[in-house]
């Protein structure tokens, strides 16, 4: 028997085109592959990002240079350059996600073609979102190296500096849940890019230019229900004060209603767009 009666004898063998899989990955490995390729593109999208810093400079700058002789003069004991850098920082963080990349994914086929691979749904949105907390958290530092230049110390000492950028980057990712949601539900980049407009009303309806003590009447009353003052008091406090849990907790839970709220619709999106699909 020579090698061409066995291979005449031996039995078919065929793979059916449904048979071949491909091997899916773990959580973290698709989370840590779309955070990569998100990231990597931000070098390349520097409009998206160096906006947000120089807003947050100039309102810093003019807002000590203008305000602060008024506000010390009439509120004692305060630093209002440290008061007002808890502003500048939400100006700068708030907003900045990779919302507008996934509308053009959308638009370009690369979401459907995604949707086609084993890579698990949620790790779209989460990768997307780990990408978004390390650009706030880069965005943070030059703008407490401003701080630091003006004069601001932190009476929490250098872990308060570290529970600073976290806080920042985490009321980031919490308000980036609306970009998402309008992203999926949508795919128009204006549309995406207005969402900030959300949050001047937040901003503005706070004590962002003065102590919530300085308020009254309605706006007092609108501040007190508005979650941006208590992330505000949790950012001056570990400045201003040092570590105040009481009030940390009250930012945690700020940030967690919005995220509760953001991420709900964000999801709910994500699984519209999965089911269109």
């Amino acid at each position: 028997m020579n090698t061409q009666t066995l291979s005449r004898n031996a039995p078919a063998m065929t793979i059916e085109a449904s048979d071949i899989r491909a091997r899916r990955s773990s959580l973290l490995h698709d989370i840590a592959s779309v955070a990569g390729r998100a990231l990597r593109a931000v070098p390349k999208d520097l409009e998206a990002v160096i906006p947000p810093v120089l807003i947050a400079f100039f309102f810093f700058i003019v807002n000590v240079a203008t305000l602060k002789p008024l506000t010390e003069g009439n509120v004692a004991g305060i630093d209002y350059t440290a008061f007002q850098m808890a502003t500048a920082i939400l100006l700068g963080v708030t907003g900045v996600s990779r919302a507008p990349a996934v509308v053009l994914d959308v638009q370009n086929g690369y979401m459907d073609r995604l949707l086609l691979t084993p890579i698990r749904r949620t790790a779209i949105l989460v990768g997307h979102m780990v990408a978004d907390m390390a650009v706030a958290a880069g965005l943070t530092v030059p703008i407490v190296l401003l701080g630091f230049g003006l004069g601001v110390r932190f009476e929490s000492g250098p872990l308060g500096i570290v529970v600073f950028v976290l806080i920042a980057s985490c009321w980031s990712l919490a308000f980036s849940g609306f970009g998402y949601a309008i992203a999926l539900k949508t795919g128009n980049p204006a549309a995406v890019q207005s969402s900030f407009l959300l949050f001047f009303p937040f901003l503005f309806m706070t004590s962002s230019y003065v102590p919530r003590s300085q308020l009254t009447g309605w706006l007092d009353t609108v501040a007190g229900l508005n979650p941006v003052t208590y992330i505000l008091d949790g950012l001056r406090s570990l400045t201003l004060q040092g570590w105040q849990w009481d009030e940390l907790a009250q930012t945690a839970l700020a940030i967690g209603v919005v995220a509760a709220i953001s991420m709900t619709l964000c999801f709910t999106a994500l699984r519209k767009r999965v089911a269109n699909g």
